[in-house]
């Protein structure tokens, strides 16, 4: 069966006090130097030469970090805690700071203990709140997606501290390397699995809600914060639900907390949510009173509070004129990003290089931008697996139809359409390799043009003779999971000279038994790789071992010659392993992609492909494990 990514249906940073959210940078971040946790690259154990195939790892190091705050102008107060940003991509933190995790651990959780008052008939009251007993969800067990939607299993954490996967998870820095691996991290977030006995329930869906949106998932983040009752929120949980509401564009979303979080935190950005659901509850002059009240008080100002109260006069229908000035603004943040999309304001595009990738897949759901607008987004979320082949397909469809039939000319939907209908092979072809070869595209939205062309790809007759181009075209498929329709080129790799790559992609990426696999394809590989030969002959050695289509005695081999430590121990591997031993689905999904917590597959270890590939496949998502491995020979 082809594989298929999940139906769709939005990286945020919350850094010193998790509150600010108006001053919090949408997020960007370096190239970090190590792609591992602190501690997880930590060596327990250094074989002479590797011989465990399922051991392995490297040694961690974490990327600079910014602490902000507000002055009182509104605009971020930075504070670089070590090293110096890129002007291409800001540095900031992945993690709680150390200031915030204290307040948190000594704060009482909002609803924690607190039982309420019960009516004579039951009902139990929270707040303002009145749930009948049969009405209240668990949060024992949160997801929304199960066995139909394939969700990775009730007991997808069992037997892992919970404490020790929301570190893994808020430590993360997402997006991820691989698109595949986005996509199994992505199931193994949203499934309905039990809590792990050791945390609270909505602080473990707050760390799975936020990781999510730093993938760039905004929607499934939004709609996990929604299987939990308001009256179960925690702080941890009020301000993911708040950083949600503004990645998914939607104010009204923090209107169940925000007369709470106002008493919880004190903070000018909930202060100013209570203000805009005023204004959308039809209450406008509760609303200006308190952004008054804040400008009196020189708690925020400036295109922050301008931004709400552009909502509070949208939500009472009046006719208020509040103009937005970007010149003056520097940077973009989640509080700019959400409440601007919300009311329909354009954010300048010189911000956007600001923010890091995860933002550009909130945009691309942004249903306020014109489809023209959101096809450069779309094309990077498909890159990331935030979009399928289909949903972004549909989405060049719908640009199609809404483009006058004497301005469709040169777009690229008619391009696509050429993919599919010209009518010769050399003429679908050569479409596709047009909209793989735009100029100015990145790593992500290129990948994403692969996605795109699946499809079509996969409609193109086998042939030796189609030689370099037969590597785009078998990548193309394999991107969107198409891999039976992929191995039918097996024996047109086989004949064919100049194939050495696209062997490559089907030694891995195919079923078993598709293609012959020996120690031979690696060094032709190799040879014909061009630029990082190496890594690339290692990427493909690591996916092939873990794939379990080498000897052992090979392997042992082949990681010598290579020099790829498979056989080294770290806190890492023995997680992994320990999660693959108690088939602990869900945390293989977790610690595997903390091994490919990069943004570039040139930085990705071989050894750390290895274990992501051999322990997926060990627990049963071996199709998965294929596309991560074919992944790597692509985008290497």
């Amino acid at each position: 069966m082809s594989i298929k990514p999940p139906n769709n249906k939005a990286r945020i940073v919350l850094v010193s006090a998790l509150a600010l959210a108006i001053a919090v940078p949408v997020i960007g971040q370096d190239s970090p130097e190590s792609i591992l946790p602190p501690g997880f690259g930590d060596q327990v154990d250094e074989p002479d030469r590797p011989r465990d195939p399922n051991e392995g790892g490297s040694r961690p190091a974490r990327p600079p970090q910014l602490d902000l705050d507000l002055d009182s102008s509104g605009e971020p107060r930075t504070r670089p805690a070590t090293g110096q940003s890129s002007p291409s991509r800001p540095s900031t933190s992945g993690a709680l700071s150390s200031s915030l995790a204290e307040k948190l651990e000594g704060e009482k959780k909002v609803g924690e203990g607190e039982e309420g008052n019960e009516d004579e008939d039951g009902t139990r009251t929270v707040g303002l709140r009145e749930l009948p007993p049969e009405a209240e969800r668990s949060t024992d067990v949160v997801g929304i997606i199960n066995a139909d939607g394939g969700d990775l299993g009730l007991s997808g954490f069992y037997g892992i501290k919970g404490q020790f996967l929301e570190n893994v998870m808020r430590k993360m820095d997402a997006p991820l390397a691989s698109r595949w691996a986005s996509i199994v991290l992505r199931r193994a977030l949203l499934s309905q699995t039990a809590t792990p006995a050791d945390v609270n329930g909505a602080d473990w869906v707050a760390e799975r809600a936020w990781l999510l949106l730093r993938m760039g998932e905004a929607d499934p983040a939004r709609m996990l914060v929604q299987a939990v009752d308001t009256d179960k929120y925690t702080p941890k949980m009020m301000q993911v639900a708040m950083q949600s509401a503004l990645a998914s564009g939607d104010p009204a979303g923090m209107c169940p907390v925000a007369q709470r979080g106002m008493d919880a935190f004190k903070e000018a950005s909930w202060t100013l949510a209570r203000a805009m659901c005023h204004g959308l509850s039809g209450e406008p002059a509760q609303g200006n009173a308190l952004i008054d009240r804040l400008r009196d008080q020189n708690k925020a100002r400036g295109i922050d509070v301008l931004l709400a109260e552009k909502v509070v006069a949208a939500g009472a229908n009046s006719r208020r004129a509040i103009v937005i000035q970007w010149e003056q603004v520097k940077n973009l943040t989640a509080w700019r990003y959400g409440i601007a999309n919300a009311v329909g304001v354009d954010i300048p595009e010189r911000l956007f290089s600001t923010v890091g990738p995860q933002v550009t897949a909130w945009q691309a759901r942004s249903p306020l931008l014109t489809y023209e607008q959101r096809i450069g987004f779309a094309d990077r979320a498909a890159g990331m697996g935030v979009l399928s082949g289909s949903a972004l397909s549909d989405l060049y469809g719908a640009w199609f139809d809404a483009t006058d039939a004497s301005e469709r000319a040169g777009k690229p939907f008619e391009t696509l359409r050429n993919a599919f209908v010209a009518s010769s092979t050399a003429g679908r072809v050569a479409a596709m390799k047009a909209l793989w070869d735009t100029p100015n595209l990145d790593d992500r939205a290129r990948y994403g043009r692969l996605v795109l062309t699946a499809q079509a790809a996969a409609r193109i007759a086998p042939s030796a003779e189609m030689g370099a181009d037969a590597d785009r075209i078998i990548a193309s498929m394999l991107s969107a999971g198409l891999d039976k329709q992929a191995a039918r080129w097996a024996k047109a790799v086989e004949d064919g000279s100049d194939m050495a790559k696209s062997h490559a992609l089907l030694a891995v990426g195919a079923p078993q038994g598709t293609i012959e696999v020996s120690t031979g394809l690696i060094s032709s590989y190799r040879s014909a790789a061009g630029e990082n030969a190496d890594h690339k002959a290692q990427l493909l050695f690591a996916g092939l071992a873990g794939l379990g289509r080498l000897s052992t005695d090979d392997i042992n081999d082949l990681a010598e010659d290579y020099d790829v430590p498979v056989g080294r121990k770290t806190r890492w591997t023995q997680a992994l392993e320990l999660a693959v031993a108690r088939n602990a689905r869900a945390a293989v999904a977790v610690i595997a992609a903390a091994g490919l917590q990069t943004r570039d597959w040139s930085k990705v270890p071989a050894h750390h492909l290895y274990h992501v590939v051999s322990a997926l496949r060990r627990v049963g998502m071996e199709a998965e494990a294929r596309m991560i491995a074919a992944e790597a020979i692509s985008r290497a």
